[in-house]
């Protein structure tokens, strides 16, 4: 199962029919195909690496957010636990499996009775077969045929579950703050629910701080690390305060990372640069685009202001700026920007091409206000 495309009206405060398209739309070269594009089915090609950019409250996290609501409905068949109402947002979720292309509609409503999970109502799927010489043409409403529902669910049941079947990971978010204290129990779950050995943590952990030798689990809330050449038994929040912030979300982040690669699922990150060096940044997004490494089809979905990574895009339409004016805007930089194959992503950025620029009258007017 890949995602192909995400619309949406009533989620949060975007723009209605937000619509959010990861199939390939400019001209594939064989470069494009070797690093930045993934082939899912013959000729249809979607991204290895997608990139939301915009300034503060401009609304990336929105963007990666209403990606995640898709994912988990295709994931668990369910929504919940979200910090946003799910009353009144329509979504339509378009989705290659099997050969086939589907259209899954549904509205959400809150129910209080249910806590805090999403009911889906008025749903419908529609699904044709996928054809190359049809390419140009899928998304169009012709061809696609209803698919009726074979028995009932729970109304907090998404009827996708008759096509996907069983839930599985289909991507994980992670956002810029980590995950605490529970960063090291949530750390060796990954560990255990995807097989990572040991050995792949211990060079993980290296990447970050070099005097760290090994790092073991002892229960939920204890770990034994060996740090130069003294093995001492931490809490989970004596770590937290003994070791760098970069270094704690690093470790839980190349771990996601690699389960990621190893599995095929998307990782999805908000503000990936943050706590992290930039070479560290571009290494994550080279490790995507590096297909003896990105075996099983994995995308990365981040936002940045790291406006220099946007330099190692060849393409523009895995590129989306997002905007926010009363309403949040997410724009395809190819499709709405135009520019010029060669030229430098991040020298539009500083132009303001984007209208992603710091607001510097208001830096200037703070500037006046602490000379005075």
């Amino acid at each position: 199962m890949k995602l192909l495309r995400v619309r949406a009206s009533g989620f949060k405060n975007c723009e209605a029919n937000t619509e959010i398209d990861f199939v390939a739309k400019s001209k594939k070269t064989a470069e494009d195909k070797e690093y930045e594009l993934i082939q899912i089915a013959d000729d249809l090609y979607v991204y290895s690496t997608v990139a939301f950019i915009g300034k503060n409250a401009s609304g990336k996290t929105t963007a990666l957010e209403l990606l995640d609501c898709c994912y988990s409905i295709l994931g668990e068949f369910r929504l919940e636990n979200k910090h946003y109402n799910y009353d009144g947002i329509h979504l339509e979720i378009i989705f290659y499996h099997e050969g086939n292309i589907y259209k899954y509609v549904t509205t959400l409503q809150a129910d209080s009775a249910l806590e805090n999970r999403a009911v889906f109502r008025a749903q419908h799927i529609y699904k044709k077969k996928y054809y190359r010489s049809k390419l140009g043409t899928i998304y169009a409403a012709e061809d696609f045929e209803e698919v009726h529902n074979s028995g009932e669910l729970p109304e907090d049941t998404a009827s996708i579950f008759f096509v996907l079947k069983k839930k599985q990971i289909v991507a994980t978010y992670f956002d810029s703050t980590g995950a605490g204290t529970d960063t090291y129990q949530r750390l060796f779950k990954v560990m255990k629910a995807y097989k990572i050995s040991g050995d792949v943590l211990a060079n993980i952990i290296r990447i970050f701080d070099e005097n760290i030798e090994t790092l073991d689990r002892v229960d939920d809330h204890n770990f034994s690390m060996r740090m130069n050449g003294t093995t001492r038994i931490y809490s989970d929040k004596e770590l937290i305060y003994l070791l760098s912030s970069g270094t704690t979300k690093g470790i839980l982040l190349y771990t996601m990372m690699t389960a990621s690669l190893q599995n095929g699922f998307d990782l999805l990150i908000d503000e990936i640069e943050t706590h992290f060096h930039k070479t560290l940044v571009e290494n994550m997004i080279n490790l995507y685009k590096d297909k003896k490494v990105n075996r099983k089809n994995a995308t990365l979905i981040f936002t940045t202001h790291y406006c220099e990574v946007l330099d190692l895009f060849n393409r523009q339409d895995n590129l989306w700026v997002c905007r926010s004016d009363g309403e949040i805007t997410i724009q395809n930089i190819y499709d709405t920007y135009g520019l010029r194959s060669g030229i430098l992503k991040s020298r539009q950025f500083y132009n303001n091409t984007f209208q992603t620029a710091v607001n510097y009258e208001e830096l200037m007017n703070l500037k006046r206000r602490l000379m005075g």
